[in-house]
């Protein structure tokens, strides 16, 4: 069992498999064209059962999930701040994911403003004027809560998709 704040979910990090024995020659990379086909006909299925707001929910919750889990499986939580973040800057480049920055950080009141460059999510999308990160608002609060503890409001206020050339999200804690 997987907790995400107050929620508990079946999902484990087993259940992703055994890459090397199932991908011995493919291993772990896949193109980005094809995690961007299954996430907007997923996100396209969830607003036309669900709505756009449910839509958004259960992507920003799917995100939180996944941060979470990639937090305690491939992060160390103990290390302090700048160390954790050179850690994760390294993961998310190593996994094709983005390259982070935090532009501001303030560790007294958990407060940061974090961008994303190269996003697996929307770098590239048509400018459509919005916001279409939930998944990373979610994956980037999961990871933060797994490092301190703390839940967080993840908002996107920049994207590809809204005519910026970064995606930039600004995290507080509750």
């Amino acid at each position: 069992m997987t907790h995400v704040g107050m929620e508990t979910y079946g999902f484990k990090w087993q259940d992703l498999g055994d890459m090397e024995a199932g991908r011995p020659n493919l291993g772990l990379t896949a193109s980005a064209l094809i995690y961007r086909l299954m996430e907007s006909t997923l996100k396209e299925v969830l607003v036309r059962q669900f709505g756009r707001e449910q839509a958004d929910w259960i992507l920003k919750e799917a995100g939180k999930l996944a941060g979470s889990e990639f937090c305690a499986h491939l992060l160390d939580t103990r290390l302090g701040f700048p160390e954790f973040i050179a850690q994760l800057q390294a993961k998310l480049k190593e996994f094709g994911i983005g390259i982070l920055r935090v532009e501001k950080a303030d560790l007294d009141r958990l407060d940061f403003i974090i961008t994303v460059s190269e996003d697996l999510d929307c770098s590239g999308l048509p400018v459509t004027g919005e916001m279409v990160c939930v998944y990373d608002e979610g994956f980037i609060d999961g990871i933060l809560h797994s490092y301190t503890g703390r839940d967080f409001d993840v908002r996107e206020i920049d994207c590809w998709a809204s005519g910026g050339r970064i995606c930039r999200f600004v995290a507080t804690a509750r």
